[in-house]
């Protein structure tokens, strides 16, 4: 599509969106203010660096052999930097503990990183404006006996809790050097595949080895504890030591950030109704948005319906200061750069379709008890001539409309990811 078309569209978006009440303009300037962070693991199916051939265990599967797979730190940042060229917006990138950096003959275990191991992912980030976020690796490692934090394994467990130390001292350096607060979240794998005869012993570990991990204050102007939940993974589908409720209880208690993951639930729920509770309780909520299909199989983010509920939902509370949008799914099964692409695009356009949304003509007719004219409004919004102002976004950030990224990506797979 020409400018001067998306131009001539936009301007018709704008009339029929104020019969609404409601400012198109206004709402490009508010999603350009909203940051969402990029999982580095996407990339390279979560292999990292330590051992990049080596098998995934505890709870991770990257499913498909797709060929342009990442191997070294240069190629990932590579391919996120060409993805932040298709992709509008403020964003972030997230990165985990096992995509550290060793000199030659200077590799270390988990338990001694340094921050001076994610120095190049710093200054990468620095050059390219970027915030970072950070993860302890609590899976895929000689020291996961099917339990990380909540081994019984006392040795196990004092390894475990040395490494989430070090990686909060990293996180703490990234978010100074970065003038941007990083947060730091535990997600563990820990569980039994059957029934287990004491559910109470492994949280009760848990939670003491949280503690010890936490024990070393940090200024949360650079880096922020989150604690992630899960209902059940692979090889722990009967009992995860991490529940929703163990981790809704300690983030209270201990006034830590909660993280949600949209694909760590049952099927049958969603994240969006969770959050106007949950930040009645704690600090700030991290986001993990992640695509389930019948099981957490982490596929790419779509403009689903339960997307979008998200989406609404975050706008509706307008909490964004406390509210972290992250990105969490791996598909090999696909091009890479296209599964990053369509995620991002996917969470902007569900955030700029509810931005659009007349709110106010809404909340007016609740508050008067015309649930009629409510719902009415809601479906009005449906019909909206969203796509126009989404082109406007895009041409504005100087990337490529809907109807031409894909191009570009089949141009850098020909180029660059079939060398690989």
């Amino acid at each position: 599509m020409s400018k001067k078309n998306v131009e001539a569209a936009y301007k018709l978006a704008c009339e029929r969106y104020a019969e609404l009440g409601v400012d198109a303009e206004a709402a490009i300037k508010r999603l350009l203010q909203i940051p969402v962070s990029l999982h580095c693991w996407q990339g390279d199916d979560v292999r990292g660096f330590e051992n990049p051939e080596g098998d995934l265990t505890g709870g991770i599967q990257a499913t498909g052999n797709y060929p342009g797979r990442a191997r070294t730190p240069e190629e990932l940042r590579g391919d996120l930097d060409f993805v932040f060229s298709l992709v509008g917006g403020t964003h972030r990138v997230n990165v985990h503990a096992c995509y550290a950096e060793f000199e030659k003959g200077k590799k270390v275990d988990r338990d001694e990183l340094q921050p001076e191991h994610m120095k190049n992912w710093i200054a990468w980030a620095k050059r390219n404006r970027l915030g970072m976020d950070f993860n302890p690796t609590l899976f895929s490692h000689p020291r996961f006996d099917g339990f990380s934090l909540a081994s019984r394994n006392r040795k196990n467990r004092e390894f475990w809790i040395r490494h989430t130390a070090a990686t909060r001292r990293i996180a703490a350096a990234i978010g100074r050097a970065l003038g941007s607060p990083c947060v730091n979240n535990v997600w563990i794998p820990d569980g039994f595949k059957d029934i287990p005869a004491d559910r109470e012993t492994p949280r009760r570990l848990l939670s003491e080895a949280l503690d010890a991990c936490f024990a070393e204050p940090m200024n949360p102007k650079h880096m922020l504890d989150a604690v992630e939940s899960k209902l059940f993974g692979i090889g722990a589908e009967s009992y995860t030591v991490g529940s929703h409720e163990f981790y809704m209880g300690y983030a209270v208690k201990n006034q830590k950030v909660l993280t949600l993951d949209a694909g760590h639930f049952h099927p049958t729920e969603t994240i969006a109704d969770k959050l106007s509770s949950c930040l009645l309780f704690v600090p700030e909520i991290l986001l993990h948005v992640s695509r389930g299909v019948r099981w957490d199989s982490d596929h790419v983010v779509i403009v689903s319906d339960e997307l979008v509920a998200i989406a609404q939902e975050l706008v509706r509370l307008n909490q964004f200061k406390r509210i972290h949008i992250g990105l969490d799914y791996f598909d090999a099964s696909i091009n890479r750069i296209a599964a990053w692409v369509i995620g991002v695009r996917a969470m902007q356009k569900a955030l700029l379709y509810a931005l659009l949304e007349p709110l106010t003509a809404m909340r007016d007719a609740e508050k008067a008890g015309d649930y009629t004219s409510r719902l009415a409004w809601l479906e009005t919004a449906k019909t909206m001539p969203f796509g126009a102002v989404w082109d406007k976004f895009c041409a504005d950030e100087d990337v490529p409309l809907d109807t031409a990224w894909l191009g570009e990506v089949k141009s850098y797979e020909a180029n660059v990811l079939s060398k690989r």
